[in-house]
């Protein structure tokens, strides 16, 4: 196994601006703060530019997933509703298992980035685990991620987050270790029972 990435971008993809200038902006940034500390991988994979027409989606996924040091999610309700992001999120879950034999993880290894809130919370998956970074203020008219004072330490955590499982991971990996055999879980249940909606009288 090689390092070939930084970070794998899981996300539910949006048809409009809002959706999509947030996961731009932030692909960006990270991009630019986490060039300087690695060697010569890309610092993201991100599925909307690396996959080609004519790949197999889930075994390219499967496999960059597996080359990447860790995954950023970006949480929305859609995110939560969608099975195949479902099965990103559970296919991370099963990579953090299997390193936690190759080196003391000093943090799990999905960063969640909170892009707009559910109405009834944070699901136990991004909640519990106690670390996930919230961007939920952000707005088209906040500009620029990476020269933002207000996002920037944010940033900065996430930065610092995927750099130290990096420097475990280059001493870490296996030799045997074939990221060629990864493949995604089957599509896990919902998250969480949905209560059936309450109108106001």
């Amino acid at each position: 196994m090689t390092i070939r990435y930084g970070c794998f971008f899981s996300y539910a993809h949006g048809q409009h601006a809002y959706m999509r200038e947030f996961r731009n902006a932030l692909v960006d940034a990270l991009r630019c703060y986490l060039e300087p500390h690695l060697d010569t991988e890309a610092e993201l994979f991100v599925d909307s530019e690396q996959l080609g027409g004519g790949d197999d989606p889930d075994a390219r996924i499967a496999r960059a997933m597996c080359e990447s040091v860790c995954m950023i999610m970006i949480y929305t309700p859609k995110y939560e509703a969608h099975a195949y992001t479902r099965r990103e999120f559970a296919a991370m879950q099963m990579i953090e298992a299997e390193r936690r034999a190759w080196y003391p993880l000093p943090s799990r290894l999905i960063i969640p980035v909170v892009m707009t809130r559910h109405s009834i919370g944070l699901p136990p998956q991004i909640s519990e685990p106690g670390f996930y970074v919230d961007f939920s203020r952000y707005t088209l008219a906040t500009g620029d991620l990476k020269t933002n004072p207000d996002f920037l330490p944010d940033i900065d955590r996430i930065v610092q987050r995927i750099v130290a499982h990096y420097h475990y991971l280059k001493y870490s990996i296996p030799p045997e270790h074939d990221c060629g055999r990864f493949a995604l879980p089957p599509a896990p249940p919902e998250w969480r029972p949905m209560p059936p909606p309450h109108f106001p009288r």
